[in-house]
């Protein structure tokens, strides 16, 4: 057997982070991470499974993906090739959903659009339970897992296309949240590779501007929610003004709004569903 600290030095040196040679050496021993300190030491087996995902993490294949798992808020989620692997930004957005939810008077419906992993639903679900909420995914292997995720929660979880999901809520909605696509076609290359090289390119990219899918979504939003009914909306941080342009002239939204992730950047998009559509 060989110490649990021996094998994270070998490979900390390697990854370039001790906590990534933490968190597989845990997963290859099939033990929770806080008790690595206290095994008397690895068997072989463990140890040669530890070292291929450690060259599987050194080749680029995300952490997540080699775990299977990935922290978001206050919960754990199931991860696989093929799905999304939610990002601490998007917390960012969840918790400010989850804040409008809080103040309501009333038992809150919401609905999320691209729910990929249903992370998002699921912490919601965790943080709030009892509430209304409904998920749709477009991609049935990333829905394989969410549907996964979302037992038990309550989540009424459907497969197919945000565009026409959902219409027996129609006016009825108190929240729409979504992390939609939101890559530029164009910006291929400027995309980290072991993203690119992994990752579902139908969860990425959207359109030649990358906003194909927020259109979408803001349409859809304005379909669903009830007057005074909130939409928020993941975009990428050079997109702020382009998508509170979009969303306003849907003419469905007041007090259109920009908001910071944690590193103060622009990262969602905010508003009110108005009384009535322009036009």
């Amino acid at each position: 057997m060989i110490s649990a600290s021996a094998l994270v030095v070998e490979a900390g040196h390697l990854l370039g982070s001790a906590a990534e040679a933490r968190i597989l050496l845990a997963h290859a021993a099939g033990v929770d991470l806080n008790r690595l300190a206290v095994l008397p030491g690895i068997g072989e087996g463990a140890v040669c499974d530890y070292r291929q995902l450690v060259r599987r993490r050194a080749a680029g294949e995300p952490l997540q993906y080699l775990t299977g798992r990935a922290g978001f808020r206050t919960v754990e989620v199931r991860v696989a090739p093929g799905v999304f692997i939610p990002r601490p930004e998007t917390e960012v957005m969840t918790g400010w959903a989850l804040q409008r939810l809080a103040e309501m008077d009333r038992r809150p419906v919401v609905v999320e659009l691209c729910a990929g992993s249903g992370a998002i639903s699921a912490a919601i679900a965790a943080e709030m339970p009892g509430i209304s909420q409904s998920a749709v995914e477009l991609s049935e292997v990333a829905a394989k897992v969410a549907a996964v995720n979302l037992s038990g929660s309550g989540v009424d979880l459907r497969v197919g296309d945000m565009a026409d999901a959902f219409p027996e809520l129609d006016g009825q909605v108190d929240l729409v949240i979504a992390n939609p696509p939101y890559i530029p076609l164009e910006a291929w290359e400027q995309v980290a590779q072991d993203v690119r090289t992994h990752e579902p390119e139908l969860a990425l990219f959207s359109g030649a501007d990358g906003l194909d899918a927020l259109r979408v979504v803001a349409r859809v939003a304005a379909r669903l929610l009830r007057p005074g009914g909130w939409v928020c909306a993941e975009h990428a941080e050079v997109q702020s003004a382009a998508v509170v342009q979009l969303f306003a002239e849907v003419g469905a939204f007041s007090g259109i709004a920009d908001h910071l992730d944690l590193t103060d950047r622009p990262r969602f998009v905010t508003g009110v569903r108005a009384a009535n559509l322009a036009g």
